[in-house]
């Protein structure tokens, strides 16, 4: 079969940045293209000690895939773009946005308790300062913990102290039977011997029984784009939080693929992958991130949906404690949400959105 053309796409290694190049190489690839995924290791991937929001800081996650093709390594960079900082080089442009996935996070639980059920003061583990915020506002009660990881790292650390409970009970009921005939009346019986019920976790699990565990979580809260697209979404209890209420980070869902504004891998990029809709949605997102000028050290939460004509928009900006916060919601129309959207970012801004930022800044830089 003839093809249109080779292209090379730069990506992280990590298990869901390649699932995540990967779908995007298999829509160019359904577009006749030949594609090779070339694996760039990123300042994020070698600290392991800093939160989320300090890399995001500096493009942590994106600086080196885009740099490769600035260098002429490869013609495009696959990107989360909830990790892209609103400005990047001048001679970089956004050539594809793939339809998006689902822009909602996840409440994580062992039992797929809501928000609501948790106890006072249970431990809910994120690296995020916007769901941190999000949460404390809704329950001022909790504990939230920092957590770091890859996704499947994270859900391990949830299920890793409940599971390796379950395995001791277990054991100590094996070895307590082996011991005595006379089984006390409270004494646990399993159904399963401590091997047959191992041989039945799912990979996960396991990895979770050997996991030493420095917090034990109550909760977590991920993206459950980033869930599904590891394919753990049918291995975790859930409760889905209303992104309209517990509002996403810009552009959570998404993916972006960047190419040089100079070549030919714009054209080619933006007609096989492009998703207008989503495009619109998350310009607006954007676009009012960066008018805001909060980028990763404040707690925002921005999210999008194209209705008809209008584009409706939901932005939360919070202080840390989730104490404070600016909201508001608005139509924008379509055929002008770039501009629309710049001007409900200024409106929460004198509404004291710029002052929340200007605190969280200050105590980014302490």
């Amino acid at each position: 079969m003839t093809t249109r053309g080779q292209l090379r796409l730069a990506t992280r290694g990590s298990d869901l940045a390649l699932r995540q190049a990967a779908s995007v190489r298999e829509t160019l690839e359904d577009r006749r293209y030949e594609v090779e995924l070339r694996e760039v290791e990123t300042r994020g991937d070698r600290l392991t000690d800093d939160l989320i929001h300090r890399l995001g800081k500096t493009g942590a996650f994106v600086r080196a895939l885009d740099e490769d093709v600035l260098a002429g390594e490869a013609d495009a960079a696959v990107h989360s773009m909830k990790d892209m900082p609103t400005e990047f080089p001048p001679d970089l442009v956004v050539a594809g946005v793939p339809q998006r996935a689902s822009a909602a996070d996840l409440l994580v639980t062992p039992d797929g308790a809501d928000l609501s059920e948790l106890p006072s003061g249970a431990v809910v583990g994120t690296s995020s300062l916007r769901r941190k915020a999000q949460l404390l506002a809704e329950r001022p009660d909790l504990t939230v913990e920092s957590l770091r990881g890859n996704v499947d790292t994270r859900v391990e650390k949830l299920l890793a102290t409940g599971l390796q409970a379950e395995h001791e009970r277990r054991l100590d009921a094996e070895e307590g039977a082996a011991e005595s005939d006379d089984a006390e009346d409270d004494a646990p019986v399993f159904d399963q011997s401590v091997e047959a019920w191992f041989d039945g976790l799912a990979e996960i699990e396991r990895r979770a029984l050997e996991r030493d565990v420095d917090v034990e979580y109550d909760a977590i809260v991920l993206a459950e784009a980033g869930l599904r697209r590891s394919g753990l979404l049918h291995r975790i209890e859930y409760d889905r939080l209303d992104p309209t209420q517990f509002v996403p980070s810009p552009g959570q869902g998404a993916i972006a693929v960047t190419t040089r504004d100079d070549g030919d891998a714009v054209d080619r990029v933006r007609e096989a992958v492009d998703h207008p809709r989503t495009r619109v949605e998350t310009t607006v997102e954007r676009t009012v991130l960066s008018e805001l000028g909060g980028g990763c050290i404040a707690p925002i939460g921005v999210y999008a949906t194209l209705q008809g004509p209008y584009v409706h928009v939901t932005a939360r900006v919070l202080s840390g404690d989730g104490e404070r916060e600016v909201a508001d919601k608005r139509d924008i129309p379509v055929e002008e949400h770039v501009t629309e959207a710049a001007a409900f970012a200024a409106s929460l801004s004198d509404r004291g959105a710029a002052e929340l930022i200007d605190e969280a800044r200050g105590a980014a830089e302490e």
